[in-house]
């Protein structure tokens, strides 16, 4: 399977309490972007955090015709946790200990995609590991200030590959990437 990552990021890089400010810079054209990526996934990968959120919520509903609910619930789901024992979301799986070791194994699978949504330590994680095959960042029009980053203060460097770019009309634009290793710089040289 391909790992994916989905972020909803602010354009200074925020993810953190998302739902707060960006689900009213939403269209219906970046909604239905959404809808479908959620139906694209074949399984979901989460951290703790997101897991519980998203479990707390979408696992809840019974309203399966919702295309994330429906997702969401009928879906296999894996949760990276060293502190999480009992996973009550129906079809959902712990992952603990060697996490990379298991994510591999996961990706090894025949199906088409693994989705990391939100997550964002998770992704980072991901990151530093080079487990993610491509990232979507929904950018969203807004300086939030505060609040976790995506990318981290410090290193890794990495380069990506753009593969997709697209503008919603209320201003939320969707970056796809693929990371493609570390970066090359420039080299000072006298002229």
């Amino acid at each position: 399977m391909k790992l994916t990552t989905n972020q909803q990021v602010s354009v200074d890089g925020v993810v953190e309490n998302n739902g707060r400010w960006a689900r009213s810079q939403f269209d219906s054209d970046a909604m239905s972007w959404n809808d479908q990526a959620y139906q694209r996934a074949d399984a979901f990968l989460f951290g703790r955090r997101t897991y519980d959120l998203f479990a707390g919520y979408w696992g809840v509903r019974g309203d399966l015709e919702n295309p994330i609910v429906g997702a969401l619930n009928t879906k296999p789901k894996y949760v990276a946790s060293n502190t999480l024992t009992d996973p009550q979301w129906t079809g959902t799986t712990l992952l603990s200990g060697d996490l990379a070791t298991a994510i591999q194994e996961l990706k090894a699978r025949p199906g088409g995609e693994l989705q990391v949504v939100g997550s964002g330590t998770l992704t980072r994680w991901l990151l530093e590991h080079d487990l993610i095959d491509e990232m979507n960042l929904l950018i969203i029009p807004i300086v939030v200030g505060q609040g976790a980053r995506l990318f981290p203060d410090s290193g890794p460097d990495l380069a990506l590959d753009l593969i997709e770019s697209r503008a919603f009309p209320k201003g939320i634009t969707l970056q796809v990437y693929r990371p493609a290793g570390r970066p090359q710089y420039a080299t000072d040289s006298a002229e």
